[in-house]
C-alpha cells in the first residue's frame, strides 16, 4: 500500500489566517487535498494538523486519519516524523499488507490531482526507484513518493527541513514527473489572489 501524507500543520503567519480554510472552487484548500487523496489509490490518507487545528478540523470530510502535531512550531520536519511514525505503527498491525511507500504533499498546492498521484504510483512500479518527485519552475519537490527504505531518513529530518533535503541527497534514486502547475503554492494573500485571478 501507499500512504498519502497531507501536511497542514503550519500557522499561515504570512497569510494572516489559516490558509487551510481558504476557498478555491467551492472547497477549502485542505478539503481539496483530502478529496484528491480519496480519489487516488492511496490508503491511508493521513492529515497532519497543528496550529489552529480546531478551526481547521471541522471542515475535513472523508475517511482520513487526522494527526495532531503538538510540536508544529518546530517546523515541517516534526509533521513528517509524526506521520511516518504513525505509518510504522500501522505496519506493525498490518504485517501482511503493510505500507511500503508514502507520498508527501502539501495542502496549499491546489492543482495536485488524483491523476498526478496515481501517475507517481505507476512510475514507481515501472522504474523501481526509491523516490518519485515532481518538477516545476526549476524545482524538484513535492508531491514526492518515498519508498519505505527511506523512512528512517525522513525520521531524521529536523526543524524546517522538508522532504526536499532527501531529494537533494539522493539524486541518483529520483525519477522526475513534470508538474507545471506545482508552481502555485499559496503562502500569502497575494498568492491567493493570483490563484483566484488565474481563473483555473
Amino acid at each position: 500500500m501507499t500512504a498519502l501524507i497531507i501536511l497542514a500543520a503550519g500557522e499561515s503567519s504570512r497569510m494572516g489566517q489559516p490558509k487551510q480554510n481558504l476557498l478555491f472552487q467551492n472547497q477549502t484548500l485542505l478539503q481539496r487535498a483530502v478529496e484528491t487523496g480519496l480519489a487516488s489509490v492511496c490508503r491511508p490518507i493521513v492529515v497532519v494538523l497543528g496550529a489552529n487545528a480546531g478551526a481547521i478540523e471541522i471542515n475535513i470530510r472523508g475517511d482520513v486519519k487526522v494527526l495532531y502535531n503538538a510540536n508544529w512550531n518546530e517546523g515541517m520536519a516534526s509533521s513528517i516524523r509524526l506521520a511516518i511514525n504513525e505509518i510504522e505503527k500501522i505496519n506493525e498491525i498490518e504485517k501482511i499488507s503493510g505500507i511500503n511507500q508514502a507520498i508527501i504533499t502539501l495542502c496549499d498546492q491546489p492543482f495536485v490531482t488524483s491523476t498526478l498521484i496515481d501517475t507517481m504510483l505507476r512510475k514507481s512500479i515501472e522504474t523501481g526507484e526509491l523516490i518519485i518527485a515532481c518538477s516545476y519552475n526549476n524545482i524538484i519537490g513535492v508531491p514526492a513518493l518515498f519508498n519505505k527504505a527511506l523512512f528512517a531518513e525522513l525520521l531524521l529530518l529536523k526543524g524546517d527541513e522538508g522532504a526536499r533535503k532527501i531529494l537533494k541527497s539522493q539524486p541518483g534514486a529520483v525519477t522526475i514527473i513534470p508538474f507545471k502547475l506545482g508552481i502555485f503554492d499559496i503562502d500569502t494573500m497575494s498568492d491567493y489572489e493570483q490563484l483566484r485571478y488565474s481563473g483555473n
